[in-house]
């Protein structure tokens, strides 16, 4: 967790109008942005640590990319002017550095380092405009992974539930709601203990089955700072979240014993759009 800006957040991007021509948001813009991210060292860990991270997001032609915990995902499918319902549809690509490095509580260190998992698939979703008025849009999606790089060998899928609006014509914030479902592969290689790693660790053996990993909750606001999103510039970024481990990911003694299935973060950062 926290390994990028956004880690945990949705997709996101700040949407105008349908008549946005003058606007830095036509056709094409780029984000470029660095903050800081307060958060568990790994999923299940109640020890905490900070990280400077960087951001990229934006649009070129109509095709959107946008940050994914931590990765991108890329919507080939551009917005159409005026509509009510728009779709998402394009590829996904994230990392996973559980446990890789960094791994505060040292009985779990005992365990091992593992592999870094690149996780790639494809992301899909439903977007409904002008819910309460004309700006906002509420947007369900799921991406579907399977790691390529050998690490956890297993399948995630990710839907979110996320609800978008500017508060004004320099802010604005998103609502979402998350939740992850992995397989038995991913389940063993991150929350089961085999007699080896028992031994060397003093935890009792545990064999994790798939299941629903995690549910969670994330908010994330956006402040320009001159007032006017519309013109581009710098811009505050803050994002704040809270995600609760399940299944086998929550009984596992990686969590159940050294670590919390409650998991906070947070991440405040500055960014520029042109």
């Amino acid at each position: 967790m926290g390994s990028f800006l956004f880690a945990s957040a949705p997709a996101f991007a700040l949407q105008g109008p349908p008549d946005m021509a003058d606007s830095v948001f036509d056709d094409t813009y780029v984000t470029v942005g660095l903050g800081g991210s307060y958060s568990p060292s790994y999923d299940g860990s109640d020890d905490y640590t900070f990280s400077v991270l960087p951001v990229v997001t934006g649009s070129v032609k109509g095709i959107d990319f946008t940050p994914r915990g931590p990765g991108f995902a890329i919507n080939v499918i551009p917005d159409r002017d005026n509509a009510k319902i728009d779709f998402l549809f394009g590829p996904v690509i994230t990392a996973s550095f559980d446990r890789v490095n960094d791994i505060k509580d040292t009985v779990v260190e005992r365990l091992g380092e593992l592999d870094t998992a690149i996780e790639v698939g494809p992301s899909a979703g439903i977007k409904i405009n002008r819910i309460t008025n004309p700006f906002d849009s509420l947007t369900a999606a799921v991406d579907v992974k399977w790691d390529v790089a050998g690490a956890h060998k297993g399948r995630v899928i990710a839907p979110s539930l996320t609800f978008f609006t500017p508060v004004s014509r320099g802010a604005a914030i998103s609502l979402s709601a998350n939740a992850e479902h992995v397989d038995d592969n991913f389940a063993n290689y991150y929350y089961s203990i085999s007699a080896a790693g028992s031994a060397a660790s003093g935890l009792p053996t545990y064999a994790a089955d798939s299941g629903w990993k995690s549910i969670g909750a994330n908010a994330f606001g956006v402040i320009d700072l001159d007032g006017n999103a519309l013109n581009g510039g710098f811009g505050i970024i803050v994002l704040g979240g809270y995600s609760r481990l399940l299944g086998d990911a929550k009984r596992s003694p990686i969590t159940s014993i050294r670590g919390s299935a409650d998991q906070w973060f947070g991440a405040l950062g500055l960014g520029y759009t042109f």
